[in-house]
């Protein structure tokens, strides 16, 4: 049997909500760039092909679900938090802090949150933290999509004003290329200054 990918979904709806949004963040681990968490609501009825974890699924492929997305919800929510942010209250505050923003940038309001992760968010919103949820929920694995293209996005364009660094290859991570150049040239503003492999 395959994977319900509505079930999260349509356990709200039959607990009395309506607006449920599923919420995932991309940029937990680089060693630069921002972490940038989405939220997305559906209609109850929706139909978009291949959509999943979007760790699984090749740049391409991420790229054409993302236009769909957009085209199919009835909103969707960022929340950026940079470097120098994530540097100051750690990564993990960071990383729930950018999926509150997210929310907050969502209209209309949504009535229940449907989290990636073990940890919830601060909000008067009811809310369930679904761990590995990108790979159940199909809001959440959406919001993964959104969250990722969007921070690729912003990685390339930091690859345009360091392109020494090669931010639009390996956009911020710790490959063995950029480690060398941080290691040669120093870090850069949008590095975070308290990882290990730039302090």
């Amino acid at each position: 049997m395959g994977i319900d990918w509505r079930r999260f979904e349509n356990n709200a709806r039959c607990a009395g909500y309506k607006m449920i949004a599923g919420i995932d963040e991309a940029g937990r681990g680089p060693l630069a760039g921002p972490v940038v968490a989405a939220a997305v609501i559906f209609p109850e009825v929706t139909y978009i092909s291949g959509i999943n974890d979007s760790k699984k699924l090749t740049p391409a492929k991420r790229e054409n679900l993302y236009d769909q997305i957009y085209e199919n919800a009835i909103s969707i929510g960022l929340g950026i938090i940079d470097s120098a942010e994530i540097d100051k209250i750690n990564i993990l505050q960071a990383s729930l802090l950018s999926m509150r923003i997210a929310v907050a940038n969502l209209f209309p309001r949504p009535d229940y949150l449907l989290i990636d992760g073990t940890f919830t968010i601060r909000s008067q919103i009811p809310q369930k933290a679904i761990k590995k949820g990108d790979s159940q929920s199909l809001s959440i694995a959406a919001a993964s999509i959104i969250a990722k293209v969007s921070r690729d996005r912003i990685m390339k364009r930091y690859g345009e004003d360091f392109p020494e660094y090669g931010f639009h290859k390996h956009k911020g991570y710790g490959t063995r290329m950029h480690l060398e150049a941080i290691r040669t040239l120093g870090p850069t503003l949008i590095h975070r200054k308290t990882f290990r492999g730039v302090k």
